[in-house]
């Protein structure tokens, strides 16, 4: 025995045209069989709802069913025997739109071509879904680029070239790598969130590229050419006589490359003076001597 169309479409008996069409179209978006393989209770509750709204959609049907002269089924109740001429009709062939199915399922599927038309319901065009993912790389992959590799939750796998100076946070699309579309359309893309690890050596701005570099206090007084780690390798630093700690060195081109302008961001180098631990007498004599003849004012407020 049919269940109550109204009860099938979760509405009252006294819903208006326009709240049982909008219940149908509801129903029809969360458990289309076409937009759910292989749910078979989707399945299930749309052939249900689909039945009900024959009834319920169609004016003429519904003054019917609510006078109790057909079934939920649609079949005429006994004694009503010919009373209505659209009793018994579903599975008779009767086209989708003879129920006001045809503008419902345009709306659900992306192209407006209707489930129905040419005798089947599943005739329709659909673009897949895009799918979203997150990978998480070091920094001198995003600053140099790489090849990675991500491992889809069904199995899969996606080759990704990750591009150069790409950031935190951003977004890559795989055009056609997502969902499979229906009825000849095209696949969704894959979207791809990037995260990049923190670096114990380097940080970013922009292109630019930030680092500190520790000198001793006689590199600091004398002077002296010391390596500089860099995205690209190491390069090196002349840091002039009496060069104080927290000085910032430039290095032009050393940053990040700017695939938008063709050029590259620079890498910016903060002095950082580390004394020698433990200090021994020798230098501890020297500087209590110096100071006594060469005190002065750095500047403190």
């Amino acid at each position: 025995m049919a269940d109550d169309p109204y009860s099938v479409l979760g509405v009252s008996k006294d819903a208006s045209e326009d709240d049982i069409r909008r219940a149908f179209r509801k129903l029809a978006k969360e458990s289309h069989p076409d937009l759910h393989p292989g749910n078979t209770a989707a399945a299930d509750r749309f052939k249900r709802g689909t039945a009900a709204y024959e009834i319920v959609g169609d004016a003429e049907r519904r003054r019917a069913y609510d006078r109790g002269e057909i079934d939920a089924a649609g079949e005429p109740r006994r004694g009503f025997h010919g009373a209505h001429p659209g009793a018994g009709q579903r599975g008779s062939g009767a086209r989708f739109e003879e129920f006001g199915f045809g503008d419902i399922f345009s709306d659900i599927f992306q192209d407006g071509r209707q489930p129905g038309r040419g005798g089947a319901r599943g005739n329709f065009a659909r673009r897949g879904q895009d799918v979203r993912y997150t990978l998480e790389i070091d920094f001198l992959e995003a600053a140099l680029g790489a090849k990675k590799r991500v491992t889809l939750p069904e199995g899969g796998v996606l080759d990704l070239a990750v591009p150069v100076g790409v950031a935190d946070n951003q977004v890559l699309r795989l055009r056609g790598k997502g969902g499979a579309g229906m009825g000849g359309a095209p696949a969704g893309d894959a979207l791809v969130e990037i995260r990049v690890r923190t670096s114990g050596e380097f940080k970013r701005s922009g292109f630019d590229v930030m680092s500190d570099v520790p000198v001793t206090i006689d590199e600091a007084v004398l002077g002296a050419k010391i390596d500089v780690a860099t995205v690209d390798g190491r390069v090196t630093l002349t840091i002039p006589k009496g060069t104080s700690s927290g000085r910032v060195f430039r290095l032009k081109g050393k940053g990040i490359a700017n695939g938008a302008s063709g050029g590259h961001g620079d890498h910016l180098v903060t002095v950082r003076i580390v004394l020698p631990d433990p200090i021994d007498e020798t230098l501890s004599y020297f500087m209590t001597e110096w100071r006594e003849k060469h005190r002065y004012d750095p500047g403190r407020k």
